[in-house]
């Protein structure tokens, strides 16, 4: 899990490539749910924050541009 001080120290092309590394982890967790084989179900809520933060720190660059 990473801080926002430690995604306000990356690229935008490295905090992109993670939100599309996120997003994929998270359909692979929502099919795992789905087939009943989730064991750590917190990881779901985890990838939720954590793709929040990445944006939340896109979008503030965006936005100083």
């Amino acid at each position: 899990m990473s801080k926002a001080a430690d995604l306000r120290a990356k690229s935008v092309d490295q905090l992109k490539e993670s939100v599309i590394e996120l997003k994929k982890e998270q359909f692979n967790l929502r099919f795992q749910r789905a087939s009943g084989q989730l064991e750590n179900t917190a990881r779901v809520g985890q990838i939720r924050k954590e793709l929040a933060r990445i944006k939340t720190v896109l979008h503030e660059r965006a936005k100083a541009q």
